[in-house]
């Protein structure tokens, strides 16, 4: 029964890492509610906790490569590293 499971957990994982790319902020604050739920609540607590972080939504932390192009870093004469965004 728990291959089962750990094997279905595997395919659904799969299926939605396409997802997952273009809805970060819902899949993101699912698996942290149902992590948080799990915790607290058990598995009754981890289905709840995952309802409510895809409503509610998560950390957004996708890499955003344009944004690194744009910042402009120095030193300043006090030696501290000061970056302005452009």
């Amino acid at each position: 029964m728990h291959s089962f499971i750990k094997t279905s957990m595997l395919v659904l994982a799969l299926a939605a890492a396409p997802v997952a790319a273009a809805n970060a902020g819902p899949l993101e604050g699912a698996a942290i509610g149902a992590g948080s739920g799990l915790l607290i609540a058990g598995p009754p607590g981890a289905i709840v906790g995952g309802v409510v972080g895809a409503v509610v939504g998560g950390p957004d932390v996708r890499v955003s490569h344009s944004r690194s192009r744009n910042r402009h870093c120095w030193i300043n004469r006090y030696g501290e590293r000061r970056c302005s965004w452009r």
